[in-house]
């Protein structure tokens, strides 16, 4: 069985990417600036660009607009590369509340309907308590 954590590196971090990727080169940025910015080959930014790689996920406006500021962020260098990785992060927490990572682990590995493992706003959070 695949973790949930295997579904965001195959498809929400690319659809990310993806959707960065289309936002800086809107804003006027070249292929190969993109790929240095995101530490990431020129091919694969050419990927991400024509849907050829990280296509997967329809955000929600408020993570469209996140990502779009980001990305308007990157091209004043407001926001530095290190600086890209608390951002990912609060889009992936973001998707998990929105239950994308659910409905994607469900379609892409066959999970039952009824399981809430992805941590969706569903699940019982208290599982990862810890005790002395």
């Amino acid at each position: 069985m695949k973790p949930p954590c295997e579904i965001v590196v195959w498809y929400v971090i690319p659809s990310i990417r993806s959707k960065l990727a289309k936002e800086l080169l809107k804003l006027g940025m070249k292929q190969k600036e993109i790929s240095q910015l995101l530490e990431i080959t020129q091919p694969a930014v050419s990927q991400y660009i024509s849907d050829k790689r990280g296509h997967e996920i329809d955000f929600e406006p408020e993570v469209e607009e996140y990502i779009k500021n980001m990305a308007q962020e990157m091209t004043t260098g407001e926001l530095q590369p290190i600086d890209l990785i608390p951002k990912f992060c609060k889009v992936c927490k973001t998707i998990k509340t929105q239950e994308v990572l659910c409905q994607l682990h469900k379609e892409k590995v066959n999970i039952p309907s009824h399981c809430n493992i992805c941590m969706g706003s569903q699940s019982d959070a208290s599982i990862f308590e810890l005790h002395d």
